[in-house]
């Protein structure tokens, strides 16, 4: 095994993305892992064991098993993403974005609430999605959100093309919302906020800023 970039410890590239896939999205299932990452479930899992044997991620057990970070792995993705950007030489580009990206983030989760609740004879409800024409309106405005998201994360590709995962999973939940699958607008894992969160987590990991 190759070494994770700028750490010395044990570990390839593909452990490398799924160390910063946990440092960002938090614990995950091995499912939610391959879906993030773009790598199938038999590599994701093999990768994550040899993670643990280095001592960078550990596994709770029981019905809602998951994995995540170490100490020693938070360590070891904070290192290695500084010296990643570092190297590329983008941050004042990467920083741009992430300007813009904050612009539509309101609005994002603005969109989210409209989409959870609505208004019904002037008080907010939770939306039973029992309105086919409210629910159109809201997903034609995420619609329009998405459509201005996508040169912001052109721009975020551009500075570390590893931000371009973001914009494939981002249209792949917009597009099985669309598609009639409402829970991928709002809910869920998978869910075009729940995409949204994490790239917000990422951009501010990779630029080190605290929350």
């Amino acid at each position: 095994m190759s070494g994770l970039p700028g750490t010395g410890l044990p570990g390839i590239e593909h452990g490398a993305v799924l160390l910063h896939t946990l440092r960002c999205a938090g614990w995950c299932a091995v499912e939610r892992l391959a879906a993030a990452t773009g790598l199938d479930e038999a590599t994701t899992e093999s990768e994550l064991i040899d993670l643990a044997v280095a001592g960078l991620v550990t596994r709770t057990s029981g019905a809602f098993a998951a994995w995540g970070l170490t100490d020693a792995g938070r360590a070891a993705n904070a290192e290695r993403i500084a010296a990643e950007l570092e190297s590329a030489g983008t941050r004042p580009a990467l920083l741009a974005a992430f300007e813009r990206f904050l612009v539509l983030n309101p609005e994002l989760l603005d969109l989210c609430a409209a989409w959870q609740l609505r208004p019904v004879d002037g008080v907010l409800t939770a939306n039973d999605h029992s309105d086919p024409s409210y629910d159109a309106r809201v997903v034609a405005r995420f619609e329009d959100l998405d459509r201005r998201a996508e040169a912001v994360c052109a721009d975020l590709a551009g500075a570390l093309p590893r931000f371009g995962r973001y914009r494939v999973r981002l249209a792949e939940a917009l597009g099985r919302a669309r598609a009639g699958e409402r829970r991928y607008l709002a809910d869920g894992t998978a869910s075009y906020h729940a995409v949204w969160a994490e790239l917000h987590e990422d951009l501010l990991v990779t630029l080190g800023i605290p929350r």
